[in-house]
């Protein structure tokens, strides 16, 4: 009776610390499914099927050992990856590749704000009300929260992501097939079709995902005494993110690609849904796409800030005061206003926005991917918990595909008929 008495205890101390720990690798995971993702998942259900649902496998795979090598660096070391990166790699580098950076998550964060409007259009809402609502809540709840506070309403957010597994349901999928795309995967080899893999694959993982991912885990103050419950978090993250996008998949393709609807962005799919699977279906998946859209106008200027005071020396942290961290706050701040006021200018070139900053992704993921993955070697940073050969193997392999994607995705335009 005792030891049972004694093992349940022991559980309840386990549990009690999972949750204490729970964040960083779900929120961080979840960011993924952001307005860009989902346009992206959107797109391919409606064209392919359920024909691309394999791709989610290596996404998954590549998004866990990215995401557990930054979690591992920033515990041991307690510096950011910008940090790092600046120590070892110079300013003048670290300059060119925060400056690119920045750029790119202006670009993300605009098409954020568009997932926003396009959202809440699709209830009646004007752009002119929703967006500049939804920015100064966005900033409220940083500027003026604290960290525990900010980081248990984005769990909500993340949970609030699994309203597409509701959205998939009422299209009635087809399992049979579904099963069968992932057993037998199958690839359509046209420019078109190559172009969506790297798509669904590249949206997975992004340069400010590793920079964020990286500063929370110092923000909450976590140490190697911890790695398991983090490295649980991290799993738990990555098959959420891998969920969502699965039924994503699946909504739009057991009701848009059966009856040959095509789309070209996650409003699209929310309006076409409607006469489809009905108002609910429509209001459900909209409702999603408000949730993953402003989850990330807040994530992504708020690590673009983080990252950029880490690289050249500034306060940062969603902890300190404006005062203590004017810098910090001035950029959040800036990033938001810029990106708000972009949506809302009339004929505003939101595709070339979105294209520009995804371009730029493209280019700078493999440049900071291996900054990262050198720094996670040197035994001078990291001592005893350097990566495992079977780690670097499967970490190099990674960055060697996504440099190819990268690749790839800059130089299919040019093989366009």
């Amino acid at each position: 009776m005792s030891e049972s008495g004694f093992s349940i205890k022991k559980l309840l101390k386990q549990v009690a610390i999972f949750f204490a720990i729970l964040g960083p690798g779900i929120i961080t995971g979840s960011v993924d499914n952001d307005a860009g993702g989902i346009t992206t998942y959107s797109v391919a259900g409606a064209i392919y099927g359920y024909g691309l649902i394999w791709t989610l496998i290596p996404s998954f795979v590549v998004l866990l050992i990215i995401q557990e090598m930054n979690a591992r660096m920033g515990i041991v070391t307690g510096k950011g990856l910008a940090d790092l990166i600046r120590e070892n790699a110079g300013v003048k580098v670290t300059f060119f590749i925060f400056i690119g950076l920045l750029f790119a998550d202006i670009g993300n964060t605009t098409t954020e704000f568009a997932g926003v409007a396009g959202s809440m259009e699709v209830f009646g809402i004007s752009k002119y009300i929703s967006v500049p609502v939804a920015a100064f809540m966005v900033w409220i709840l940083v500027v003026k929260g604290n960290y525990k506070i900010a980081e248990r309403i984005f769990l909500i957010f993340s949970v609030s992501l699994l309203t597409y597994v509701i959205s998939a349901m009422m299209g009635k999928p087809h399992w049979a097939e579904i099963g069968s795309s992932i057993i037998h995967p199958r690839m359509d080899v046209s420019t078109k079709g190559i172009a969506m893999v790297i798509g669904i694959i590249g949206t997975t993982i992004a340069p400010w995902m590793q920079f964020y991912m990286q500063s929370s885990v110092i923000e909450k103050g976590l140490k190697m005494k911890n790695y398991t419950y983090t490295l649980i978090d991290i799993v738990v993250g990555c098959v959420a993110t891998v969920v969502v996008a699965f039924f994503i998949i699946v909504a739009c393709a057991s009701t848009l690609h059966v009856n040959g609807i095509q789309i070209g962005e996650a409003k699209d799919a929310a309006l076409a849904l409607k006469p489809l699977a009905g108002n609910l279906a429509s209001q459900v998946f909209a409702f999603g796409l408000f949730i993953a859209s402003i989850f990330s106008a807040t994530i992504l200027p708020l690590a673009t800030a983080f990252y950029v005071c880490e690289a050249f020396g500034f306060e940062a942290g969603i902890d300190k005061k404006w005062n203590d961290a004017k810098e910090f706050y001035t950029l959040y701040t800036g990033i938001l206003v810029v990106a708000a006021i972009i949506i809302l200018l009339p004929n505003a070139p939101l595709i070339k926005i979105s294209l520009w900053s995804q371009v730029l992704n493209g280019l700078l993921l493999p440049v900071v991917l291996v900054c990262m993955i050198i720094l996670v070697n040197n035994k001078k940073i990291m001592g005893e918990h350097v990566n495992k050969p079977i780690t670097n193997f499967i970490g190099w392999t990674a960055i060697v595909i996504l440099i190819g994607l990268s690749i790839t995705l800059l130089i299919l335009p040019f093989f366009k008929r």
